[in-house]
């Protein structure tokens, strides 16, 4: 048996296209270093920021209950197989 070399059945005069990626604003992400020196920082007040920070908080309560849940559990199981529980 020879080796031959594998030519392609189809050559496709296709050009690569350049993937352009926008930011849609769905993820959190440190981009203070993006904005202009000339845009004046937006003064939020504190109320606005306060209600933004409980309103994550009170969404991450139950996740954060539920995994604490479940590595206790898995601390008395450890107890319990070493036999000190």
């Amino acid at each position: 048996m020879s080796a031959k070399k594998r030519q392609p059945t189809e050559q496709t005069g296709e050009k690569k296209v350049k993937v352009v990626y926008y930011d849609d604003g769905s993820t959190v992400a440190d981009m203070s270093g993006t904005r202009k020196e000339k845009t004046p920082r937006q003064k939020v007040p504190f109320k606005e920021r306060a209600r933004t920070f409980f309103t994550v908080m009170r969404k991450m309560v139950v996740p954060m209950l539920v995994t604490l849940a479940a590595l206790t559990i898995v601390y008395i199981i450890m107890l319990a197989a070493a036999g000190k529980l």
